[in-house]
């Protein structure tokens, strides 16, 4: 027996166990020829089930100062109160201090584009306070929730207190009534001032 032979043995135990894997396979996988029924599709009753439950979105208890938040839960897929509430005070803090840094490219990605004239305008007239800090931030009340073709406006209530040169003895209260904005579609969980 030559060393040929050798290599002969080996091409037939490997196509021996090929064929061997491939029925194994077969038998566990099975065979589709396209005839199949389509056990993926749910009877008509279980789509609209799962379509009203789509339509009911869950909405957590909000606080009688909130309230109002209900109507963004009933209108934004995946809203969350929690996060857009930290996400206005850390919006109402970048503009008030990128004004008054007057850095306007920074503020022209949060502003509608009125808004942002406005902002321009006083920044160019340096109606700004650069030393102004900010010593504290709240959220008193969700003023109002609005929803018309299709955009929806949410108005906010802050309460700031802001103080100058690091001197804490200067420190002022504020109240501002600010409205951001987003279209109800849209998937971008960016809001815009667009009233302050």
């Amino acid at each position: 027996m030559g060393f040929g032979d050798l290599q002969f043995y080996d091409i037939i135990i490997f196509a021996g166990v090929a064929i061997f894997l491939i029925f194994r396979l077969r038998n566990v996988l099975g065979k589709r020829t396209g005839f199949e029924k389509d056990n993926t599709r749910m009877p008509s009753n279980e789509v609209k089930k799962n379509n009203e439950e789509k339509e009911t979105q869950y909405i957590p208890e909000l606080n009688d100062n909130i309230i109002e938040l209900k109507k963004a839960y009933e209108n934004l897929e995946g809203f969350d109160h929690k996060n857009f509430i930290e996400g206005a005070k850390l919006a109402f803090e970048t503009i008030i201090n990128s004004f008054n840094k007057g850095d306007k490219k920074s503020l022209k990605n949060l502003l509608t584009k009125d808004v942002y004239q406005i902002f321009e305008k006083e920044i160019n007239q340096k109606n700004i306070d650069p030393e102004s800090q900010f010593f504290s931030l709240n959220i008193e009340k969700i003023e109002n929730v609005v929803v018309e073709k299709g955009i929806i406006k949410i108005s906010i209530k802050f309460i700031s207190e802001q103080f100058k040169n690091n001197d804490e003895s200067t420190v002022v209260k504020k109240q501002d009534v600010w409205t951001f904005e987003k279209p109800t579609k849209s998937k971008n969980p960016n809001w815009l001032l667009s009233s302050t």
